[in-house]
């Protein structure tokens, strides 16, 4: 058992080595930013699917996307800033249980800390969900191997974690950078095809009768349900907390360190919301991103 624990999660590490084990801004950003980053992927399916699943608003869902992007993305922008003033005034970690604790007192602090707990977990089952999803639109396996080949990331995450934050950094890079440079070039070949090949709105011809009939009764979406699509969407928020909690972590000075890799992590965050095809998120099996590069970018529609 010994001998399989550290084939595992490794040799036990000293004191003394503990200031080599510190991170760099490119190594901390794809560690503490991951579950950031990787939210933007999947928090345009999730306003979607409250607004044509849930809602069934149709090929309306789209005129109330962007302004509610633009509302999380504010959102986003005041949570940031807040968290890099809290990183700044809690050099030694500061997340919601230390700022509650010293300055709302013991019982704020324990429901924050509890709330923490639950969100970690939504977090890691929501963006296993997010990130197969992905997967399984590009390969297209079929659906009954989804939940074990969940099972094993999550145990594949967990075991790289227990090995160390230097090594899980080595390990999530470069998958991080990875996606990243997907999403730039996704984002340039969009731009070039809307402002150069004068690429117009979703055509007409790839919305079903259904779609269009029910956006004409959109009048009737209740304010409730777009909030509720705010709160899904507000899913790209989540992950922002793990660098305030994490500076202690960085290479000298921690607090600017972390510091600059928050607002290094923001813009990664708020530039994936714009509008895929309705063909192609009308169900669960394709991701809007997918949806989004092949109707759009890459010459699936006109």
């Amino acid at each position: 058992m010994p001998s399989l624990k550290r084939f595992l999660i490794g040799s036990p590490i000293s004191s003394e080595e503990q200031e080599h084990q510190r991170l760099r801004k490119l190594i901390a950003l794809p560690i503490f930013a991951s579950d950031a980053i990787s939210s933007t992927a999947y928090a345009t399916d999730e306003i979607l699917v409250v607004l044509l699943l849930q809602a069934s608003i149709g090929a309306a869902a789209f005129k109330y996307l962007i302004p509610i992007a633009i509302i999380v993305c504010v959102l986003m922008a005041i949570v940031v800033m807040s968290y890099r003033q809290t990183i700044h005034a809690y050099p030694s970690g500061g997340g919601a249980y230390v700022v509650s604790r010293e300055n709302l007192g013991e019982v704020p602090s324990l429901v924050a800390g509890a709330s923490l707990l639950v969100d970690y977990i939504l977090t890691v089952a929501v963006s296993v969900a997010g990130g197969v999803l992905a997967i399984r639109t590009a390969t297209g396996f079929d659906t009954k191997y989804t939940v074990p080949i969940c099972l094993f990331c999550v145990v594949g995450m967990t075991v790289v974690n227990l090995r160390g934050v230097k090594e899980s950094g080595s390990a999530f890079a470069g998958p991080t950078y990875f996606y990243i440079l997907m999403l730039i070039i996704l984002l340039v070949t969009g731009l070039y095809r809307v402002f150069v090949q004068h690429l117009g709105p979703i055509p007409p011809r790839l919305l079903s009768k259904d779609a269009v009939e029910i956006s004409k009764k959109s009048k009737d979406l209740v304010f409730l349900m777009l909030l509720r699509a705010f709160s899904s969407g507000a899913v790209a928020l989540s992950g922002v907390e793990a660098v305030s909690n994490g500076v202690p972590s960085f290479k000298k000075p921690e607090a600017k360190n972390a510091a600059t890799t928050l607002v290094w992590m923001r813009p990664w965050q708020r530039q994936r919301h714009e509008p895929p095809s309705e063909s192609g998120l009308s169900h669960r099996d394709v991701s809007s991103l997918s949806a989004l590069s092949n109707s759009f970018c890459y010459g699936g529609g006109a």
